[in-house]
């Protein structure tokens, strides 16, 4: 039986809780992918890895100690430094709470520098294409990150310089994210065409599939050889437990999976259990959403996969409601105890009885000195899963039970109205097309950056 786990709960920060993670994605600078397939072929489309014809009995010449990490390097020239990979790191630290064990560290260390590595080579190709990132657009995106924390660009910096990383390590991902994005629109996307054959025997079998079950995974892959398989499910058996401490499932995706997915975080997008390998159908059939399984063994390597949601295929899914909402909240002093919070909320929850509908949550919510704030548009699926049963239930005018922390305060939310989903249909043949084309360009993206892996010249420090 697969060890199943679910991610530890988090608190509910109001309606549109702010970005988490320091860890940029290319979904966060409007650049990201979607793949559809979890990673089961090699870079060059074939199952597993191929033969090398290697000795059964071999004498190893000299010495490599696997446990001398490289702190550092030189790609083609540039230097990658030790702060680089500190910067980069207290990131990767900051996304997971701080929380991380020194062995943990060491690891990500290794895998920051592997990062920076393709950063930078990246960089490097698309300049060798006279491809360049105007620094005044790096600038904007960086402003957009901080807006998501809702600071000042200012604001921002001190806040990266406290948690012991820079403005500078941000936007050099930025300016390799969208380096690399513009050099696969020139190199790779005019040479990927879809036929409308393809794109009509995709819409025929979604039609004949419609009403079955469909789930987006998100999924981390590591690579493995039979000599280094103990090891590396070690290594995967210790990312589920530091998810299920805390840890971000995209953080540790984009830091560790080796699959082209995990600059998106590990998302697969929507699938149907049929369309992975069976490896994974199985237990992507009896998870639920967000419990994690693995490390599952697979063609190369193994995986560790992650529910994200469920829906029927092409059928209307009422978590895809738009709600409007408005929000009542109360904050605690600094200090405040568990009883006095409990006699608090008692209070607070009292006075919401009164509320009849959206009317009168000013009014209320001005009597017992509330925070009142409109959310409009808000999609029941993206609401935590302890509040998305219940808003469902709820008619036009009527309240949550109260809920929050001693931390957050105490707050409900008031539903003012509701939009039903439309019928389910199919994806027009375009939405279909761009779907392929992404997928392709994708692979096609991976087996570069793999070619300038090889090419490369790199020197450890």
């Amino acid at each position: 039986m697969l060890p199943v786990v679910s991610p530890p709960n988090r608190r509910f920060h109001g309606v549109r809780s702010g970005l988490r993670t320091l860890l940029l994605s290319s979904a966060l600078l409007g650049a990201g992918l979607q793949p559809a397939l979890a990673q089961s072929v090699d870079d060059d489309g074939g199952v597993g890895a191929q033969p090398l014809n290697l000795p059964k009995d071999l004498t190893v010449f000299g010495k490599s100690d696997p446990n001398v990490r490289k702190a550092t390097a030189i790609v083609n020239g540039r230097i990658i430094t030790g702060t680089d990979v500190d910067q980069r790191l207290a990131l990767i630290i900051t996304a997971n709470g701080g929380k991380v064990e020194e062995a943990e560290k060491e690891r990500l260390r290794v895998q920051v520098l592997r990062n920076l590595i393709d950063e930078t080579l990246q960089i490097q190709e698309a300049a060798a294409n006279d491809i360049k990132v105007d620094p005044a657009e790096v600038q904007q995106s960086y402003e957009r990150v901080a807006a998501n924390f809702r600071q000042s660009p200012a604001q921002f910096d001190a806040y990266l310089r406290e948690k012991g990383s820079s403005a500078a390590s941000i936007k050099r991902q930025i300016e390799g994210e969208l380096a690399w994005s513009r050099l696969q629109r020139r190199n790779i996307q005019p040479f990927v065409n879809v036929s409308e054959e393809e794109v009509k025997a995709v819409v025929e079998r979604l039609n004949a599939a419609k009403g079955s079950d469909e789930v987006r995974i998100g999924e981390i892959y590591l690579s493995a050889t039979p000599e280094n398989h103990d090891q590396i499910a070690a290594n995967a058996r210790n990312i589920i437990q530091q998810i299920q401490q805390g840890g971000s499932f995209q953080a540790y995706a984009r830091q560790f999976s080796e699959a082209s997915t995990a600059v998106v975080g590990g998302d697969l997008g929507w699938v149907r259990p049929t369309q992975l390998p069976p490896e994974l159908a199985q237990a992507a059939a009896e998870m639920q959403v967000g419990q994690i399984a693995g490390p599952i063994d697979v063609a190369g390597g193994m995986s560790l996969i992650y529910v994200m949601d469920k829906r029927k295929v092409l059928t209307a899914d009422p978590r895809d409601s738009l709600l409007s909402l408005k929000q009542l909240s109360v904050l605690f002093p600094q200090g405040t105890t568990k009883e006095v919070a409990s006699a608090k909320a008692a209070a607070f929850a009292e006075a919401i009885k009164g509320i009849k509908g959206c009317g009168q949550a000013n009014e209320v919510g001005a009597k017992i000195g509330a925070d009142v704030v409109d959310n409009d548009n808000v999609k029941v699926r993206d609401l935590p899963p302890q509040l998305q049963d219940i808003l469902m239930n709820l008619q036009v005018g009527q309240t949550t039970p109260p809920f929050g922390s001693i931390n957050d305060g105490v707050r409900v939310l008031v539903v003012c109205g509701r939009d039903d989903p439309a019928s389910a249909n199919a994806p027009n043949a375009e939405q279909i097309m761009a779907q392929l084309e992404e997928e392709r360009v994708n692979k096609r993206a991976r087996i570069y950056l793999r070619d300038l892996r090889r090419d490369a010249v790199i020197e450890y420090n």
